[in-house]
């Protein structure tokens, strides 16, 4: 992309315009619900015998845009009093306010399953979650405001552990539709991945607390180590004072109780970090405007 942008301006400013629109939603919105934000709007989507609730943002205009495919983690999509949780709805108005269409497809609502973070889970984030990214991305794919060809995959905690499985090299057939354009997972469980030696097909940012105690920033650091030299472009960025949770809009430091951690049932801590936030907003914004 660099090298397309050094040979074609337009390309490299429309590229500098599109990292200036995220850039100016991620400092400018205060948090979820401000005034002229787009609206959430539930759907259902059907993918060769897959069936998806989950919501939808758009901007405003006929587009093409670009998309993004939006994993939940292991709490569900919805809120503890809405059926869309306040984290969610404050990334899906920065995005769409930057010119992105956001689909967040509910892998839990539509199979009627509650929260999957104990041990007792029905879903697994290399399986049917995969299926469901894939899912959204077709289902994007044959919208004529999305740009086919620029379809990028965010994911946090159990969402982002579906989107570094969904994005690691297949083998049999390939799909004849263009493929994630790049990935970002937030504060994924990397031990397993790590383990069956992980790689990409496309750029991929992981974003994680050093101070992590529901997952572990090592193993996610080692497993990006271990990828070099036959992966796409992997990058890993870790806030030394960081938690769980770390960019949700507003989330008092606090500890959970019964959660699977590394294998096991475990207390933790989840809670904002607003430098940490902050930061990886700028960072989130670059890597989808690569």
């Amino acid at each position: 992309m660099v090298r397309a942008a050094a040979l074609n301006p337009t390309i490299g400013a429309s590229m500098r315009h599109l990292t200036g629109l995220i850039l100016a939603a991620a400092v400018a919105l205060p948090g979820a619900g401000w005034a002229d934000a787009p609206k959430p709007e539930p759907l259902e989507i059907t993918h060769e015998g897959v069936k998806l609730k989950g919501f939808l943002y758009r901007p405003e205009g006929n587009g093409p845009f670009p998309a993004v495919v939006a994993m939940h983690n292991c709490d569900g999509l919805a809120g503890r009093r809405t059926p869309f949780g306040r984290r969610y709805r404050d990334w899906g108005e920065r995005l769409a306010a930057a010119g992105f269409v956001v689909l967040f497809p509910d892998s839990f609502g539509s199979r009627n399953l509650g929260p999957q973070c104990t041990a007792q889970r029905s879903i697994r984030s290399g399986r049917e979650r995969v299926v469901d990214a894939d899912a959204a991305r077709h289902w994007l794919q044959q919208q004529p405001y999305v740009s086919p060809d620029r379809i990028s995959l965010i994911g946090w905690a159990n969402g982002g552990v579906a989107a570094l499985w969904t994005v690691r090299p297949r083998a049999g057939k390939k799909d004849d539709k263009p493929d994630f354009r790049s990935a970002i997972a937030f504060y994924p469980g990397c031990r397993r991945l790590r383990d069956t030696a992980w790689s990409a097909r496309m750029p991929t940012l992981i974003l994680i607390g050093g101070k992590d105690d529901w997952v572990s920033a090592a193993a996610c650091q080692q497993m990006v180590m271990g990828a070099r030299g036959r992966t796409a472009k992997a990058s890993i960025t870790v806030y030394p004072g960081a938690y769980h949770d770390f960019d949700h809009p507003d989330l008092p430091l606090q500890q959970r109780n019964g959660v699977l951690a590394n294998g096991i049932t475990a207390r933790v801590h989840v809670g904002t970090d607003a430098a940490a936030r902050a930061d990886a907003m700028k960072r989130v914004a670059e890597w989808l405007a690569r």
